[in-house]
């Protein structure tokens, strides 16, 4: 049995960077600078590991302070980390069970403290926590190929979508992009986007499946003889941008995939997802969603060597 494509995570699978395998150099790590942007970007586990070492690390920090004083809480042992940081913690939370409690000016001036950091340290992260859960974002399924096969007999390049959340997404748009690495007669080298046209770019209602087309004609970087080696020597990638306004929440989503030219299947067809039932209904199949029927030797060859 065909096995069901697996919802991505966020927007979309292989949604890394803009221009990937690229490790930039010369620029400081400073995320204090951009502390919000910084823990937005985190996922969810990297996110409350971060906020798990920070509650950990103030409360140590306090309980040193606290260790400073011998004497300076009640009921603690004297030199103890260990009750002076517990007693930190019911602190900092502002549980206060009342077994431990300050006992002098000193201690009192250092609970003053940590309370106040409680309580914006509180609100920092329950706001931050909040962006992160109210964000919006698309659950959009991209096909893990893309194919070309003849369209009224023009060859066209194609790839599929899906919307996994089956919900509306309004006034949908959709980019292909073709990114070409070039060499000047100067001997510098430009990274180029070329965009491709795409026989149907936009779809106001778009809830199930997309089938996007871009037609192989005289326009197109794929048509000239020779064209597929070019783009191979060129390091050429393809990248889809999908934006849209969520019916659900009313703002705006995307969702961006990137695809080689390795998955480019020259001459296969996506299988059909809609299959007509006896009563009349329609039944749409995810589980075919990435499969692809296998290319004719003869017309895979053909369009390659076109391309080619």
């Amino acid at each position: 049995m065909a096995k069901p494509p697996t919802p991505p995570r966020s927007a979309a699978s292989r949604n890394g960077p803009p221009v990937p395998n690229i490790r930039a150099i010369g620029r400081p790590w400073e995320p204090q600078k951009d502390i919000y942007h910084f823990l937005l970007r985190r996922s969810w586990a990297g996110f409350f590991v971060m906020v798990s070492l920070g509650f950990l690390g103030a409360n140590a920090m306090f309980a040193l302070l606290y260790v400073a004083q011998p004497g300076g809480i009640v009921n603690a042992r004297p030199g103890s980390f260990e009750d002076a940081f517990f007693f930190s913690v019911q602190t900092l939370a502002t549980i206060g069970y009342g077994g431990m409690s300050p006992a002098t000016r000193y201690t009192h001036v250092v609970v003053t403290i940590e309370a106040l950091v409680g309580i914006l340290s509180v609100a920092l992260v329950t706001g931050i926590t909040f962006s992160k859960f109210s964000r919006p974002t698309a659950r959009i399924v991209f096909s893990n190929r893309m194919v070309v096969t003849n369209r009224n007999g023009i060859p066209h390049l194609m790839f599929r979508l899906a919307n996994w959340r089956h919900n509306q997404v309004l006034e949908a748009q959709l980019r292909l992009v073709l990114l070409l690495t070039e060499t000047t007669a100067e001997g510098e080298t430009l990274r180029r986007p070329q965009e491709l046209l795409l026989t149907r770019d936009r779809n106001p209602l778009f809830s199930l499946t997309w089938l996007a087309m871009h037609k192989i004609d005289e326009s197109s970087p794929f048509h000239p003889p020779g064209a597929l080696d070019r783009m191979r020597a060129q390091s050429a990638q393809l990248f889809v941008t999908l934006y849209g306004v969520d019916e659900t929440v009313g703002q705006n989503i995307h969702a961006r995939h990137r695809y080689e030219l390795d998955d480019i299947v020259w001459g296969g067809r996506f299988r059909d997802l809609l299959t007509d039932l006896e009563d009349g209904s329609r039944r749409l199949d995810y589980r075919v969603f990435h499969d692809i029927d296998a290319p004719s030797t003869e017309s895979g060859r053909v369009l390659a060597d076109e391309a080619s």
